[in-house]
């Protein structure tokens, strides 16, 4: 069983690359399962599983009395960050680094545009993480809707979509990077966050565009020091 699991996962990310490297183009028609099978000495088992795991990624369309072809959008799919993914601390790090980028300019065009409504699920948000301080998954939930209220606020879609498909992604629970700490490390964590928060709420109802921007890239840097401190690994250079 072992063997034919690594089997499709090697078939599986044979296909992936072809499809994102453009060799099967979007709309082109897979091999048969038979010429597959043939052409890399599995089984047709093992092409099964491996195709129904790129239709599941929404990688391909299985289309009834005609045959798999590689979707349209094929390529803009791939993009996923999985629970999986999350689960050490250096993968963690790699996201906030990600998360830099973005997040300051979306605190920017939130402080421009931004709302009564908009600073009221901020402050709603800063609230519930506060109420939720011992709870680390309701905290780093609180903690994502806070980042979401500030996407809505930008007034773009693209962002709010965005930060709703990292969802919980977007904060992993503080017990996956500090499961060995003492509470006080916890608490410390939490209280150094909710500072950072503050500050970016601050700039933002202010409508101090530099400020907020500044605020963003400053809670972003200092996670990923906490983050590569705790790991030890060097954070990135300022």
């Amino acid at each position: 069983m072992a063997k034919m699991s690594s089997m499709t996962d090697v078939l599986f990310a044979k296909l992936e690359t072809d499809i994102l490297d453009g060799v099967l183009a979007p709309g082109a028609q897979l091999p048969t399962q038979k010429t597959i099978a043939e052409d890399e000495g599995v089984s047709r088992t093992v092409v099964r599983e491996a195709v129904a795991r790129l239709e599941a990624r929404g990688l391909v369309i299985a289309r009834q009395g005609s045959g798999v072809y590689v979707a349209d959008d094929a390529r803009y799919r791939a993009f996923q960050v999985t629970r999986e993914e999350l689960s050490e601390l250096s993968d963690v790090i790699r996201l906030l680094e990600t998360r830099m980028a973005i997040e300051s300019e979306m605190a920017a065009l939130a402080a421009a545009r931004r709302t009564t409504e908009d600073l009221g699920a901020m402050r709603q948000a800063l609230r519930r993480m506060d109420e939720m301080s011992d709870d680390p998954v309701a905290a780093a939930a609180a903690d994502a809707a806070f980042h979401l209220a500030i996407a809505h606020a930008t007034r773009n879609d693209y962002f709010v979509r965005l930060i709703e498909f990292l969802g919980i992604r977007l904060v992993p629970p503080r017990n996956l990077y500090l499961r060995d700490q003492p509470e006080q490390s916890h608490r410390d964590y939490a209280a150094k966050v909710r500072i950072e928060h503050e500050a970016i709420l601050d700039a933002i109802t202010r409508m101090d565009v530099t400020k907020a921007r500044q605020a963003a890239w400053h809670h972003m840097n200092e996670s990923l020091s906490r983050h590569a401190e705790l790991g030890a690994v060097a954070p990135s250079p300022n």
